[in-house]
């Protein structure tokens, strides 16, 4: 992990004029949250405990961080298979989500989901989609159901720049747009899709002026700035809140790993990934915080090390949740009778 001590004190950019320090302080911890339960996956995964795929977070956490603090609890997120940070930050318990990484009982979806299926109905969260774009519609439908029943409920909807050369990206887009939805697009740019440049496989790269397109508002912003993130999310939500219709919103970030576990990665350059990491937004942060005097070295060592505690806690939790018995394989698969025949 990039560590305070190697921002630039130089460039460092001063904390907005009005900044909530409290705010501030839990948009920093929740990035180190996201951050420390990846890296220990990473870990877990080349140990074995965790299998099947596993597609980290690493480098993005201002979008989650910064849009999960914008949203109320009673709206609904629909997120994409890298949907770790969100899951957590949006109150699945640590946990329950790395139970679910295990395969076990105790995870979020009794371990029958794993890593890109995280869903917990409680907290609003519907997935963890591993389709590209599978999750576009399903906001709009949640979206239309909210509009039938009269719910003032944003519908938060998390996807990749890859997803916007789905069919079914243009297909939502144009019914939300259509039917004045209250959608947020919340597109994660990170350049690469799965392993592809933007502008190796998009005709059109800007993808604010594809949503304009379509007639709905659109924007850009940083999405290694948390700050930035957290007020334009606030901002787009509110429109979509008030009635405004769907809101696009593209959050340029970057992943510091490889697509998966499984990628070797070489579709980019070693030099474009060190300079993004210059932009990390962890220690960027972190020092515009101690710039300001709102966090001390001390302070962000005892944040860290609390981190460290939830996250042993949870692997501790995973490691002793029992496995689903092999008998139960076909419970919520198929009908009682069924059941009762294949046995027989």
């Amino acid at each position: 992990m990039e560590t305070p001590a190697t921002a630039n004190t130089a460039t460092i950019a001063p904390l907005p004029a009005g900044t909530d320090p409290a705010v501030a302080t839990a948009l920093l911890e929740d990035m180190l949250r996201i951050r420390r339960m990846e890296e220990a996956c990473a870990q877990l995964y080349g140990a074995g405990k965790i299998r099947g795929f596993l597609h980290l977070y690493i480098g993005e956490e201002a979008v989650a961080a910064g849009a999960m603090r914008a949203l109320q609890s009673l709206d609904n997120i629909v997120a994409t298979y890298r949907e770790h940070g969100h899951a957590l930050l949006r109150g699945v318990p640590m946990r329950s989500i790395m139970a679910e990484m295990f395969g076990k009982l105790g995870g979020c979806c009794h371990g029958r989901g794993g890593s890109m299926h995280l869903f917990d109905r409680e907290q609003n969260f519907y997935g963890g989609n591993a389709i590209v774009g599978g999750g576009l519609p399903l906001a709009c439908g949640l979206a239309l159901a909210d509009r039938m029943q009269v719910r003032e409920r944003v519908n938060a909807c998390i996807f990749g720049e890859g997803a916007c050369a789905e069919g079914v990206f243009h297909e939502s887009m144009n019914l939300a747009a259509l039917w004045q939805l209250p959608v947020l697009f919340l597109c994660e740019n990170n350049f690469y899709a799965m392993g592809t440049a933007l502008a190796r496989s998009q005709a059109c790269t800007d993808l604010c002026q594809r949503a304009q397109s379509y007639g709905m508002a659109a924007s850009r912003v940083d999405g290694m700035d948390v700050l930035a993130v957290h007020r334009a999310v606030a901002d787009a939500a509110r429109v979509v809140r008030e009635g405004g219709g769907p809101v696009f919103l593209e959050c340029q970030t970057f992943r510091f790993r490889a697509h998966s576990m499984f990628d070797p990665e070489l579709y980019r350059d070693k030099a474009e990934v060190e300079v993004w990491k210059q932009r990390g937004p962890i220690h960027t942060f972190t020092a515009r915080l101690k710039q300001s005097g709102l966090l001390t070295e001390d302070a962000f060592l005892a944040l860290d090390a609390r981190v460290g505690q939830e996250i042993a806690d949870a692997i501790a939790f995973a490691e002793a949740s029992p496995a689903e018995d092999p008998a139960d394989l076909l419970r919520d698969v198929t009908t009682p009778a069924a059941m009762k025949n294949t046995r027989s």
